[in-house]
């Protein structure tokens, strides 16, 4: 088990920006507002019968204004460079070179897209008849461009991030779906509390638009097909839709943010994450609970933002290990935003900060009661994360005091 939590004499962590482009919109408000008005927006049948949360469209030449930059980018690393920059934006640090000289960065990424032509000529061919030796590596040889498998390196993602906003300081990349979200933010957070860093950008991208994940997904029967629900009801029609989505967070020091004048959103104060066996039925709510134990207890007013999927079992372990603890109202950002894998902790986090500092936590959007309303302002919000087969993260999230 993992565990990054503020400890005695350890620097304090500010959230001080927030990018997000989502199939709700791009920015802080226009999220802030479709969360307020319950609105979900899904797409039924251009996938069919898999559904989707399509991205809002946005102008990505207001954060990579270069047209080469965006063409030589699969969607996923245009939409994780555009929300980054709104990060960057939100932070007041965007062209700083001082600051973006030494910011760290640590991103969670999948894997690139595929050829869907190529792929498709290649079943069609076998289909008909051509199977010889050797048939398959021929075609991949000769219809493969050398520069796709550039393209689908999870690394390019920050490497993008850095070429285009002028990022100089280090940087991680996690890749393993819901829970590189969660270790992303545990790296950065004990980098910044031990004094190792003064500043990081955190986050992940997903695009979710895509015919090769939901083939891949449909294999272990994950998808959500045919009609949407929310997450909360879907247990007797399991799945996740996916979702295309940036998160990106800056995270900096108490003393490094109050030198420059900035405001935080919230502060961090703990993650922690781990990876239950899942062998036998309630090994993951177990796990949740010994994750929960984790964070630091303190008083105030509570609530929990989830990244649960709508995948069986998992959702049905969590929905239990949530209402063992019933006092603290739910929201799951599945519902409004779909899955976004790698993105989905960075999501919650964004959101919890987002509600802390607007003073209240977004309305219900489930029909089956497990969601309810909260009254007054939250000042400390679980953020959890738990794959959809395998690894679980939780962090806490409070008002600055």
């Amino acid at each position: 088990m993992t565990d990054t939590s503020s400890k005695p004499g350890q620097t304090e962590v500010w959230i001080t920006g927030i990018g997000l482009a989502t199939s709700l919109g791009e920015g802080l408000d226009a999220n802030w507002t479709a969360l307020q008005e319950k609105r979900i927006n899904v797409d039924e049948k251009g996938f069919a019968p898999y559904i989707v949360h399509p991205l809002m469209p946005v102008s990505f030449d207001s954060q990579i204004p270069k047209k080469g930059d965006q063409r030589q980018m699969e969607a996923w690393q245009r939409i994780g460079t555009y929300a980054a920059g709104l990060a960057l934006d939100s932070a007041g640090i965007k062209g700083n070179k001082d600051i973006l000289s030494k910011i760290d960065m640590v991103v969670a990424a999948g894997g690139g897209e595929r050829d869907l032509n190529v792929d498709t000529g290649v079943l069609t061919a076998e289909a008909k008849g051509a199977n010889a030796p050797g048939f398959l590596n021929e075609r991949l040889m000769s219809d493969l461009r050398p520069t796709l498998f550039l393209a689908q390196l999870s690394n390019l993602l920050a490497g993008n991030i850095a070429i285009v906003h002028g990022l100089g300081g280090t940087s991680r990349t996690f890749m393993g779906e819901e829970v590189a979200g969660a270790d992303a933010a545990r790296i950065a957070l004990a980098r910044i509390a031990s004094g190792e860093s003064d500043i990081a950008l955190i986050g992940g991208s997903h695009n979710g638009e895509r015919k090769d994940l939901m083939v891949l997904y449909e294999f272990g029967d994950f998808n959500l097909k045919d009609k949407f629900a929310s997450v909360w009801a879907r247990k007797d029609h399991a799945g996740f839709a996916l979702g295309s989505a940036g998160a990106f967070l800056v995270l900096e020091s108490k003393a490094h943010a109050e030198a420059r004048g900035a405001k935080p959103f919230a502060k961090l104060s703990s993650v922690v994450a781990d990876l239950a066996r899942r062998k036998q039925p309630g090994d993951m709510a177990a796990t949740l609970e010994k994750l929960w134990a984790k964070l630091p207890r303190r008083e105030g007013k509570g609530a929990i933002i989830t990244g649960a999927t709508g995948a069986e079992p998992a959702t049905s372990e969590e929905r239990g290990f949530l209402k063992s603890h019933a006092e603290f109202p739910v929201r799951s950002t599945g519902t409004m935003f779909g899955h976004t894998m790698e993105t989905q902790f960075p999501l919650g986090l964004a959101l919890a900060a987002l509600s802390i500092s607007r003073g209240a936590l977004f309305p219900p959007n489930d029909s089956t009661g497990l969601e309810i309303e909260m009254q007054g302002a939250p000042t400390q919000i679980v953020v959890v994360g738990a794959g959809h087969w395998r690894g679980e993260g939780m962090a806490l999230v409070e008002a600055v005091s």
